[in-house]
């Protein structure tokens, strides 16, 4: 117990944002730290997560998970070490992954407290390539999309946490060619020179819809969508008869005010017989082992290969969520607490 600090530092959303968030929309507070009930546990967070749809619960809307409360501590991914427990089956010492980030320590319910191994992955994998990112890449693929070996697939938003998992889990299964946009040349160089997607463009270069035309002359099967807008559009012009799209992300529309215009072209679902079907990662937890053991051997094999964007301190906590925002990550931005 002698662990146990006096005090804990936590964010809070204070505002909510409109249109772009902006730094004085939230606040770092502290926060005096207890010993855990019984049943519960204390974390000290090692590694938290940022994500591109904690910006929707930012807003006060009914949405598939409830908006962040004002001056709450916000939550999110994160995995970090047991200074106290009170539950039967966790030690002080044991690593585990929670929900409860965007915070030094936590008091988490040991119910939903998952016991990780360090010696298998670095702590800060579970949050992005053996974690919620991945498993999203998995199942979006595989289960939404019916992807198939053979099907060409383009990836938007490709060299993020989750596209640049969905470009290689494609590659791996036999893709016949994955495409890939991003938003920088950098990105794109390495999209094909590392994660081995077959062609990749920049979206701010000139029109997706031609660009993609250029990069995949022969159309697409797979869409996996993480940006919505132009790019969705573009996708619908490129898919074959009974292509497939998962709709996982519209990040491109996220800070916007007034509701952004549908895809012009959704007369061509009908005539191409076309699937688009969202997904939330939540329906796939079945797939859990599968995935693990699926992504932990490709890891192990050289065939997958992933990148982080390590942001330190808590105290650029949401420093790195605008960064996330503006794109500034490459693969899964985390935030690391030095000590």
């Amino acid at each position: 117990m002698s662990q146990i600090p006096a005090v804990s530092r936590e964010w809070h959303l204070v505002a909510r944002p409109q249109g772009w968030p902006v730094a004085t929309d939230f606040a770092l507070r502290e926060v005096p730290v207890e010993a855990p009930a019984p049943g519960r546990i204390l974390v000290r967070n090692l590694h938290m997560s940022v994500d591109p749809y904690m910006r929707g619960r930012m807003n006060d809307t009914k949405s598939y998970i409830p908006p962040f409360q004002l001056d709450r501590p916000m939550d999110g991914g994160a995995v970090g070490e047991i200074v106290a427990s009170a539950a039967e089956g966790f030690e002080a010492g044991d690593h585990v992954l929670h929900g409860l980030g965007w915070r030094e320590y936590a008091d988490v319910d040991a119910q939903h407290a998952t016991k990780v191994d360090a010696s298998l992955a670095p702590l800060s994998a579970y949050l992005g390539v053996l974690g919620m990112p991945g498993l999203t890449a998995y199942a979006g693929l595989f289960e939404t999309a019916s992807f198939k070996e053979g099907d060409a697939v383009f990836v938007s938003g490709a060299a993020g946490a989750v596209g640049s998992l969905v470009g290689q889990f494609a590659r791996i299964k036999g893709a016949s060619r994955v495409i890939g946009s991003a938003g920088s040349d950098e990105k794109v160089k390495l999209l094909t020179e590392k994660y081995g997607f077959d062609a990749a463009f920049n979206y701010k270069n000139g029109p997706v819809a031609e660009q993609l035309r250029n990069a995949a002359p022969e159309g697409i099967d797979v869409y996996f969508d993480n940006v919505g807008g132009d790019h969705l559009e573009a996708a619908i012009g490129a898919l074959n008869v009974h292509g497939r799209a998962t709709l996982c992300g519209a990040i491109a529309g996220y800070n916007d005010t007034e509701p952004a215009p549908g895809p012009r072209n959704l007369m061509a679902v009908i005539g191409k017989r076309l699937r688009l079907q969202g997904i939330l990662v939540g329906d796939h937890y079945g797939m859990q082992e599968k995935f693990v053991a699926d992504v932990a051997g490709w890891l192990r094999s050289g065939e997958l290969t992933y990148d982080e964007t390590v942001v330190e301190g808590i105290g650029r906590g949401a420093e790195a969520f605008l960064g996330l925002l503006r794109g500034d990550n490459t693969g899964k931005m985390i935030v690391s607490f030095t000590r």
